[in-house]
C-alpha cells in the first residue's frame, strides 16, 4: 500500500429525506463537521464516505450490503428503538444527535452513543420555573409516543420534590387531528389547574397552540410552559404561530457563544 492511499471508512446516515428544514440543516452540519475535521488533520490516512439514506427501513441494508463502520442518526427518538436494537446485534455503533428520550437509556447498549441532551436534564429547571411562581398543581400535555412519553417519570418526581401535584396527564396522538386537539383542550379547561407543560414535536405543538389559541385558552389566567423539543425551534417557527403562543414560557439548550460556536455559524 502506497503512502498516500487513502482507507475509506463508510458511515451510514438515516435521516427522513423530507426536505425539511431539521434535515437540510443536519445534513450541511454533518457534511460541515467532516470538513471541519480534515482540514485540522490533513495528514489522516482514513476518509470518511458518508452513504445517506432515508429513514429506519435503510439500515438492514447499511448494515448488510454496504458494510457501514457506524451510523449516525435516526432523526427521533422512536426510530431510535429499532435502529439501536440492529446496530446491537451487528455490532455497529449507532450515534443519534437528536434522539432526546430519557427511555433510551435504558435499553443499555454497548453500541449506542447519544450526542444530545437527555430530555430528563430540563426538568429541574421547570420545576425551578413552578416553584419560583408558587403553582401547585399541573397538567402535563405530551405527545403520546416514546418522545413524549420518556420524559414523564423523572418530570412527575421534579414536580413531586417540590410539592406540586400531577391530577391528569393530557396525551395527544401524534395524528390527532384538530378536532381532536380541540376536544382534548376543552377538557382541560373543565379542570382546576391552569398551569400546563407542552412537551412534543414543533408540528404537533404549533398544531395545538393555534387551537389552545382559537379557543381562548392563552388569555389571562392560563400558564403555558414549553419543553426545549419546541422552544429549540422557535426561530425557524411561522411568524403567525409563535403570535399564537405569545405569553408562553419556554426552556432550551444553552449554548456558550464560544469562538469555536462564531466559526461555525460563519460557516
Amino acid at each position: 500500500m502506497g503512502e498516500n492511499t487513502s482507507i475509506t471508512v463508510n458511515v451510514g446516515v438515516v435521516l427522513d429525506l423530507d426536505n425539511s428544514l431539521s434535515t437540510k440543516v443536519w445534513l450541511s452540519c454533518t457534511k460541515m463537521a467532516i470538513s471541519d475535521f480534515y482540514t485540522s488533520h490533513a495528514l489522516s490516512k482514513t476518509r470518511v464516505a458518508l452513504n445517506i439514506k432515508d429513514s429506519r427501513i435503510a439500515v438492514l441494508d447499511l448494515i448488510k450490503n454496504v458494510h457501514v463502520e457506524a451510523i449516525i442518526g435516526p432523526k427521533s427518538s422512536m426510530q431510535a428503538n429499532f435502529v439501536i436494537d440492529l446496530g446491537e446485534k451487528a455490532q455497529v455503533p449507532i450515534i443519534s444527535f437528536s434522539a432526546t428520550s430519557p427511555s433510551l437509556a435504558s435499553l443499555q447498549s454497548l453500541y449506542f452513543f447519544r450526542a444530545a441532551q437527555n430530555d430528563s436534564s430540563q426538568v429541574k429547571a421547570i420545576s425551578a420555573i413552578i416553584k419560583a411562581f408558587g403553582w401547585r398543581v399541573d397538567i402535563p400535555i405530551y405527545v403520546e409516543n416514546s418522545y413524549g412519553e420518556g420524559v414523564l417519570p423523572s418530570l412527575v418526581d421534579a414536580l413531586q420534590d417540590v410539592r406540586v401535584r400531577v391530577p391528569y396527564r393530557s396525551s395527544i396522538p401524534p395524528t390527532a387531528t384538530d378536532d381532536q386537539l380541540a376536544e382534548e383542550l376543552y377538557k382541560l379547561m373543565t379542570m382546576q389547574t391552569r398551569v400546563f407543560i407542552v412537551h412534543m414535536s414543533p408540528s404537533l405543538g404549533s398544531r395545538l397552540f393555534a387551537k389552545a389559541d382559537e379557543i381562548g385558552m392563552m388569555k389571562e389566567g392560563y400558564v403555558w410552559i414549553m419543553t426545549n423539543g419546541l422552544t429549540n425551534y422557535l426561530s425557524s417557527t411561522n411568524a403567525s404561530i409563535i403570535n399564537s403562543m405569545q405569553g408562553a414560557l419556554g426552556v432550551r439548550t444553552y449554548v456558550p457563544k464560544t469562538q469555536e460556536l462564531i466559526d461555525f455559524t460563519l460557516q
